[in-house]
């Protein structure tokens, strides 16, 4: 699969633990949404990142990934310390300029 760079460095970055290798790819001012809550800036996006990973264990293997409208769309298989595990979840991504801009986790 050809993921655009900085949704490759993410995904390996995450799968490594590399919190300072996650934060790299994100805009200052992005956005990260997951389980309802809004998280702004790289401050709030790594503790929600580190909170994820103490919490859950979570594990994304990407499976296919579509973009429409400026937005990637990847489907991942995640596995970790959560009911229902393992789940597919969609990761959708916008960029800009070889950064993320917003991402969004949903089932």
């Amino acid at each position: 699969m050809n993921l655009p760079q900085p949704i490759e460095t993410y995904f390996n970055a995450d799968s490594r633990n590399d919190a300072e290798a996650v934060l790299q790819v994100f805009l200052t001012d992005a956005i990260v949404k997951d389980e309802g809550k809004t998280h702004r800036g790289c401050q709030e996006i790594e503790a929600w990142w580190r909170a994820a990973k103490a919490q859950y264990q979570p594990v994304a293997k990407p499976l296919d990934c579509t973009n429409e409208h400026d937005e990637y769309r990847v489907r991942a298989q995640v596995t970790g310390n959560f009911p229902g595990s393992p789940a597919v979840l969609t990761f959708a991504f916008r960029l800009e300029h070889n950064w993320i801009t917003r991402l969004e986790i949903t089932a």
